[in-house]
């Protein structure tokens, strides 16, 4: 079976954490969970230093600042069923280093499994999920949740107060 998560590893501190594997289960579990065929899609992912992804963000965003994750998908409306011979490119995700290894430490959770969980949130967007607005923030928080138990993960989410 193909690879459906392509890394282009910047910097060797993501492999050491053994990021691209996480990344690799993480991507099939969410597109599991959203009815594809993972061996049947691609996503490339930037495993990069805050650096890079701060020059990314400032060039596609117009925010000179790093961030945890970035993600460029490879279609503007519906994502269409992939073709049986080749698997069809979602887009790309990018991390920067720094910022999740921080925010890992501060959830008290391993950096693959927080690298992880921004792969599955990453895989939404390509897929055309978005957080804009709450109900939408909901949905696709519900689908992260799950996927991320699923793998063993628990829900990055605090419980939302009902009012």
């Amino acid at each position: 079976m193909p690879d459906l998560v392509d890394p282009v590893i910047e910097d060797p501190r993501w492999e050491a954490a053994a990021v691209p594997a996480a990344a690799e289960r993480a991507g099939r579990a969410v597109l599991q969970a959203a009815g594809r065929d993972p061996g049947l899609h691609e996503v490339a992912l930037l495993l990069g230093d805050d650096g890079r992804i701060a020059a990314l963000n400032a060039q596609f965003r117009g925010r000179a600042q790093p961030t945890n994750v970035l993600s460029w998908p490879a279609f503007a409306g519906p994502v269409p069923d992939p073709e049986q011979e080749e698997p069809l490119f979602l887009g790309d995700l990018a991390l920067g280093y720094e910022t999740c290894a921080r925010e890992a430490e501060a959830a008290g959770i391993g950096l693959a499994d927080h690298a992880a969980h921004l792969v599955v949130h990453g895989i939404l967007h390509l897929l055309g999920h978005d957080h804009a607005e709450d109900i939408e923030a909901e949905a696709m928080e519900a689908i992260e949740s799950r996927v991320l138990a699923g793998l063993g993960i628990a829900n990055p989410y605090p419980a939302r107060r009902p009012g």
